[in-house]
């Protein structure tokens, strides 16, 4: 570890004016973080934030399946219903997000937000139904020439 100099016993005289002199004592050289310090710390910056984000994936993951299970238990529950009323849906769906961590460019980091697409398997299942009867459309023509 580098050693503080004793720079408050050093004088240094500087002339103000021709006729007058006065004597200065040497400020403390401040401490400057060793670059080993830095190093550390910016790694240390990038794991907290890789693991914030870690933590904002599992929890997505947690919303999502506490979304199939409300949806799971509004089917049972329709199913049960003897008097043909549908029930009130378990769980309503407001806008969701996680908190999240970017890099910058300039490698600064900001903290935002990430939306949770709530109905994105939904809208896939959606899409990959309407591709199913598309092809078993294609197939039925091709057989009957």
């Amino acid at each position: 570890m580098k050693t503080i100099e004793q720079s408050h016993s050093n004088t240094i005289s500087l002339p103000l004016s021709l006729s007058q002199v006065i004597t200065v004592n040497n400020a403390i050289v401040p401490l400057q973080p060793q670059q080993e310090n830095i190093i550390n710390g910016w790694e240390h910056l990038i794991a907290q934030a890789q693991s914030i984000n870690q933590m904002a994936a599992e929890l997505e993951v947690k919303i999502l399946e506490l979304k199939a299970i409300a949806s799971t238990l509004n089917t049972q529950t329709n199913y049960l219903q003897e008097n043909g009323k549908p029930c009130k849906s378990i769980c309503k769906y407001l806008t969701v997000s996680v908190p999240w961590v970017k890099q910058k460019p300039d490698e600064s980091l900001i903290i935002t937000t990430r939306k949770v697409d709530l109905f994105r398997a939904e809208r896939e299942a959606a899409l990959l139904a309407q591709k199913l009867r598309q092809q078993t459309k294609r197939k039925k023509l091709v057989s009957q020439r």
